[in-house]
């Protein structure tokens, strides 16, 4: 078969590659699945603790709103022995114990102070919580300012919290 002798050569026709299969994928795809569930699990962590933050701060929030509705059936030594425990526990679910669990009298004022009370519980109406459940005779005090600042101080915490 010379092909100067004027025949055409029986070639056979140009045959394309197979398509690639979808089985198995690229390593490209292989990372994008791996970052995409590494992200789809982070966000989903920061969607629960997000979703208990807000839930701890509507339980806290109302607990005093309880307390606040309620105190007129209880008297003022009571109102302000709850809302010192009260006040602790946040404190102790937003800081870390060792820096709260200690703290008593004038010092736990001033870290109230510290932490969002702007001098009112060291100067102001907040003064009742040094001694107040301590003592026998709890000078009187305008419950509705005292739940008011301990509102104030709560949601100036709970909102900092991530």
């Amino acid at each position: 078969m010379n092909p100067a002798a004027g025949q055409a050569l029986e070639l056979r026709d140009i045959h394309a590659a197979p398509l690639p299969g979808l089985w198995p994928p690229a390593p490209g795809w292989w990372v994008l699945a791996i970052l995409l569930v590494i992200l789809l699990g982070l966000g989903l962590l920061w969607l629960r603790r997000h979703y208990h933050a807000r839930r701890f701060r509507h339980q806290v929030m109302l607990e005093l709103e309880n307390m606040s509705s309620n105190y007129k059936d209880k008297n003022i030594e009571r109102i302000v022995a709850e809302t010192g425990v009260w006040l602790r526990r946040v404190a102790l679910h937003r800081y870390p114990p060792e820096q709260v669990a200690s703290l008593t009298g004038y010092r736990w004022l001033e870290f109230l102070d510290a932490t969002g009370g702007d001098g009112e519980f060291r100067n102001g109406v907040g003064q009742v919580l040094e001694t107040g459940p301590y003592s026998p005779q709890v000078p009187v005090v305008a419950v509705d300012s005292l739940l008011a600042l301990a509102r104030s101080w709560a949601q100036k915490n709970l909102e900092a919290r991530p």
